[in-house]
């Protein structure tokens, strides 16, 4: 028996083999592409950047190692993302435990905190910090099965974006595998508020991200992001946009144990109304543009790409990973599609 991917699959997977038929799709959702070297058209999701590769699950075709400073220990931490098996998902291992379980897989009731980022633990409670830069590199690039193994408590902060992920992951290559790749998507919205903050899922033809944020510093203001997201526009729009603070709360955070590998090296820094790098901002949205590469990350945690609407207003991991929770305990707000399964149906039936 094939292990299914993570929690929500729970849930989902016998939400699909109770008629034990592929659950019907949409009208208007399909358009032709010819593919593999002109030899064979497949129906593609309509707005939705299905290829030949994403059809099916895909893992890494070698290791990608790397090492760094963790943004909040500041400890010194190596790390190699390997491939695994399909039906894996995501797993973290923590080589440096030895005396309890060192294996957190990553699924959404094992987000355990969400201050300032993202942290997963399992029932020894071994964690796993900062995990959303990685999870939306691997998210965005269509990696459903990897085994990240790391020598520490917190995933590198590298330069505070998912560029250096995306870079190491491109060099160490994609391997499709031999096992349909499935989609969640949103057939009803979805929200969770906090006073004036707000996310939500909602339906749509393929993966949208939309933001705002607002904040007193001129630096920052009110900024908004809404963006179709793919690999392309994922490169393209947020990978290089970094994580960012204000000078004022470095110190008070240091006395709580975060932010004590944080530098301009690896953040954007604000002292009142003022960007305090030397080089500068990367874009001049980059602040909102980089709270829409967390969401991204953030919703990974469900373990498998997203047909659907997502939007936060003036949100954080907090309420990304609220959004996440509801979605798992209303199972009539969504559903699995496999579009591999949906071509085969529709070749035959084109005969």
């Amino acid at each position: 028996m094939r292990p299914l991917f993570v929690s929500i699959f729970n849930i989902l997977g016998a939400k699909h083999s109770e008629t034990g038929v592929v659950l019907p799709r949409r009208n208007k959702l399909y358009k032709s592409q010819w593919v593999l070297g002109g030899r064979m058209p497949l129906p593609l999701l309509e707005g939705f950047d299905v290829t030949i590769a994403s059809l099916q699950q895909q893992t890494l075709a070698s290791p990608a190692i790397f090492a760094g400073l963790g943004l909040h220990t500041g400890q010194h931490v190596r790390v190699a993302v390997r491939p695994a098996a399909a039906w894996s998902g995501i797993v973290f291992v923590r080589t440096d435990v030895t005396d309890l379980d060192n294996r957190v897989p990553v699924s959404g009731e094992a987000v355990v905190q969400t201050q300032l980022g993202t942290v997963i633990g399992n029932e020894d409670k071994v964690t796993v910090s900062t995990i959303e830069h990685l999870m939306a590199a691997l998210c965005a690039l269509g990696i459903d099965n990897a085994l990240v193994e790391l020598d520490g408590p917190e995933v590198p902060i590298m330069d505070g974006s998912s560029e250096p992920f995306v870079q190491l992951l491109d060099r160490a290559g994609r391997r499709r595998q031999d096992a349909p790749r499935r989609y969640i998507e949103i057939t009803a919205p979805i929200e969770v508020v906090d006073g004036d903050k707000r996310a939500s899922l909602t339906p749509a033809d393929g993966f949208e991200v939309a933001f705002e944020i607002a904040f007193a510093s001129s630096a920052i203001g009110r900024q908004r992001v809404d963006l179709h997201m793919n690999e392309a526009a994922f490169r393209k729009e947020l990978s290089n946009c970094r994580t960012f603070g204000f000078l004022h709360e470095v110190e008070a955070l240091r006395r709580i144990g975060l932010a004590r590998g944080g530098s301009m090296d690896n953040a954007v820094v604000i002292d009142g109304d003022r960007v305090l790098n030397p080089e500068g901002l990367r874009r001049r949205d980059e602040f909102v543009r980089h709270k829409a590469l967390d969401a991204i990350g953030d919703l990974y945690v469900l373990g498998a790409p997203i047909i659907g609407r997502f939007e936060g207003i003036l949100a954080g991991h907090g309420l990304n990973n609220a959004v996440v929770r509801e979605l798992m305990a209303r199972p009539e707000a969504w559903r699995i599609r496999v579009p591999a399964e949906e071509t085969v149906m529709d070749m035959a039936r084109a005969g």
